[in-house]
């Protein structure tokens, strides 16, 4: 269904950072820097970090030198996978079963799913770091 945009948002955040400050080289991004960058707690991200390593979009590096890295390259992480691993079961609509809803309103909040669904397949990380770069943001 339509997303939530804060988690969303956030996920698709996060993913921007890890692909940003790690560049190319495949470093380790620290959550709590990932954190204190887009001015969020680290505990009320952890959820968002957990659904983009089980999905494999990040992956997470355990200890004193611990990250986070990309799971795949820039050109491969289309924000849709991103969303959808950061959804909740939450975000589902409830069951209006009214006649207006069920012949209206149903359908139209369908169309507007797929419309977002198809314009999110269509970007990827690589994308919003040219936009970045277009911007002249540096690391």
């Amino acid at each position: 269904m339509l997303l939530r945009r804060d988690r969303a948002l956030t996920g698709i955040a996060i993913m921007l950072d890890v692909a940003f400050h790690a560049g190319r080289t495949g470093d380790l991004v620290g959550g709590a820097e990932i954190a204190e960058r887009l001015g969020a707690a680290r505990r009320g991200i952890e959820p968002v970090f957990q659904g983009l390593s089980r999905a494999g979009l990040l992956e997470s590096v355990r200890g004193p030198r611990g990250g986070y890295r990309l799971g795949r390259r820039p050109r491969d992480l289309r924000l849709s996978d991103i969303v959808a691993s950061v959804q909740e079961d939450a975000d589902a609509p409830p069951d209006l079963t009214g006649r207006l809803q069920t012949a209206v309103l149903a359908p139209f909040w369908h169309e507007l799913d797929v419309e977002r669904r198809s314009q999110l397949a269509s970007i990827t990380i690589e994308d919003l770091l040219r936009r970045a770069q277009a911007a002249g943001i540096r690391r």
